[in-house]
């Protein structure tokens, strides 16, 4: 999530990769290295090591240099190696950057290789993302994404005695909760990966492509009607219409023990317990309600994917890794120790005797990516989206409102094509 819903971001990265041997030159005799980048945050330092001491000895005569990289600055290193002839042979990238990346032709495509890694499998939020004009070039590693966040004595006290399931009962729940000084929710007005959940539930999206060409989206029937659901919701609570969910942070606010839900990532208990360490046990979690009770409402699935660089001189030893990485051992221990949902839905059961991760992996399996483009960020950094959303909720009429934004997109989308 860029936000990244989280932080879930995260990136190994090396600051030296091995020495590269011409194409179709034999071996020499020693251990071969193969260079991975990994972000930092990702894996726990113990995993990783467990990871690569097992690799290595299932792979006599391969030296594994796994290097851990920061986020700042990881997408001009990432480019720069992409454009290298002494590229690492494996990056884990963000799930929304592979796009970027791949538009500068330095990335495999690994389509061949779906089918052996189970891609039938995979989350849809991780999947997406990874496969540009048809081609897998992603492949899918660890995703997060939002759940409600909720208040277990504000619940009790209004005599609400399970989450709600539906969109409806989620309004109904809210407004139980509204009362007594109390925010029944504190949804800022510039949630904007929220108001996108709505607006997928409803069978829209923020832009689609149409002749070669993206179009913005959010003046159709469907977004317009995702957007009134926020703007009913978001007008059962106090949040700021000018704002998004950091300013002022939400977990602060939440944690004034008076706002009986939040969307955010289960992670987010954490930083409320930080303001005030007595709402431990007291908070709970449920994935964001559907329009029906059997199916989770969509959420924006944010996460990374592995990539393998196309000067890697060692392309089949280093898809031996993405499988490794990318295989059911290595996603279940990955889950158990990070609480990432993993990127199999089959997989979603090992996060079960955990609340918070039970409900993000319930969401996962109905999850989306933003438009898969490389000028996505740009839209992203505009903020077009957040001042339209600002817009209607301080009485614009939203249809000009969503027709002015949709035009914005669309020419973001469409620069320098």
């Amino acid at each position: 999530m860029r936000n990244r819903i989280l932080a879930l971001a995260a990136v190994f990265a090396l600051a030296a990769c091995g020495a590269a041997e011409e194409p179709g030159q034999q071996q020499a005799a020693g251990p071969v290295k193969l260079t991975v980048w990994i972000m930092d945050g990702s894996v726990t330092q113990e995993l990783l090591k467990k990871f690569e001491t097992e690799y290595e000895a299932a792979h006599q005569g391969v030296d594994l240099d796994i290097q851990i990289q920061a986020w700042d600055g990881i997408g001009e290193r990432v480019t720069a190696a992409l454009a290298s002839t002494d590229a690492p042979d494996v990056i884990e990238v963000g799930n929304t950057q592979v796009a970027q990346y791949s538009a500068s032709g330095g990335v495999s495509d690994l389509s061949a290789k779906v089918a052996d890694l189970k891609g039938e499998d995979w989350l849809p939020g991780l999947a997406q993302p990874g496969k540009i004009d048809g081609k897998q070039y992603g492949i899918p590693w660890y995703a997060a994404n939002r759940v409600v966040v909720y208040n277990k004595d504000l619940f009790k006290a209004a005599g609400i005695t399970e989450p709600p399931k539906t969109r409806d009962e989620w309004i109904e729940v809210t407004e139980k909760l509204n009362k007594g000084g109390n925010q029944g929710i504190y949804l800022t007005g510039q949630t904007w990966y929220a108001l996108a959940g709505f607006v997928w539930d409803e069978g829209g999206d923020l832009a689609v492509q149409e002749g070669g060409k993206w179009k913005g989206a959010l003046d159709t029937p469907q977004a317009l009607a995702g957007m009134d659901y926020y703007q009913r919701l978001q007008a059962l609570g106090k949040g700021p219409k000018d704002a998004d969910e950091a300013n002022p942070p939400q977990h602060e606010v939440f944690a004034q023990g008076k706002v009986g839900q939040i969307i955010a990532v289960p992670g987010i208990a954490a930083r409320v317990l930080e303001v005030d360490d007595k709402l431990k046990d007291k908070m709970g979690f449920f994935p964001i309600p559907g329009k029906t009770a059997d199916k989770p409402g969509t959420v924006f699935t944010g996460g990374s994917d592995l990539i393998i660089p196309v000067a890697s001189q060692r392309q089949e030893q280093a898809y031996e890794v993405v499988k490794a990485l990318a295989g059911e051992q290595f996603q279940t221990e990955l889950a158990k120790a990070m609480s990432f949902v993993p990127n199999r839905t089959s997989l979603a059961g090992v996060l079960a005797g955990d609340e918070g991760t039970a409900a993000m992996a319930v969401g996962a399996a109905n999850g989306r990516a933003t438009p898969n483009t490389p000028n996505w960020a740009a839209v992203e950094a505009t903020s077009v989206i957040k001042q339209y959303m600002t817009a209607v909720l301080t009485g614009g009429d939203p249809a000009a409102e969503g027709k002015k934004v949709s035009e914005s997109i669309t020419t973001t989308l469409n620069s320098g094509s």
